[in-house]
């Protein structure tokens, strides 16, 4: 069985969301967000940035992932904004890469059509198939949900390109699961 930690990275709150997976079926292990900072709370961007390394090396140092995936950053109207969802995701590829772990990353419409079968449905759509898909009691807080996603993006990207999947009848799309990774 392969662990896979996926991470949605985010200057305010990360959510992550462990999964196992044995190519076929994907079993929750674990989920949930980091708030780094509330609306209220004056901390300095760098030692937000330096808290996500060290929450997400704890992480990684208790649950032992095998390998990683994690949220693209997409361009945004706000240029601010990207450049801080910038910044915290390098803060987190940096703990994950300092651990010596492969780290692919997937955009959020991959994510989303990998979950709920179109990359443009809302985070409801995709919350509620996390639910489903990995057979949760309660709908996980939407950036834990989105994290979890990730994961099962991963997770089915990867089956895809071993060639070790159920769809025999159906025709491949490789393409569409390729992920990048990080260097």
């Amino acid at each position: 069985m392969l662990t896979v930690l996926g991470i949605d990275p985010g200057s305010v709150s990360t959510g992550y969301g462990l999964i196992k997976t044995d190519g076929i079926r994907d079993f929750h292990v674990a989920h949930g967000h980091w708030a780094l900072a509330k609306a209220s709370d004056s901390s300095d961007f760098n030692s937000r940035m330096g808290n996500l390394y060290t929450l997400l090396d704890e992480l990684v140092a208790q649950y032992l992932p095998d390998e990683v995936a994690i949220e693209q950053v997409f361009v945004s109207h706000n240029a601010q904004s990207a450049l801080k969802l910038g910044h915290a995701r390098g803060a987190a590829v940096a703990a994950l890469v300092n651990r010596q772990l492969p780290v692919h990353e997937y955009s959020p419409r991959l994510v989303k059509q990998a979950v709920t079968g179109s990359g443009n449905a809302d985070k409801q759509q995709v919350g509620g198939m996390v639910v489903r898909l990995l057979n949760l009691e309660e709908p996980p807080q939407s950036d834990a949900a989105d994290a979890l996603a990730i994961a099962l993006c991963h997770a089915h990207a990867r089956c895809r390109s071993s060639g070790s999947n159920s769809m025999s009848g159906r025709k491949r799309r490789s393409r569409r699961w390729r992920s990048v990774p990080v260097r």
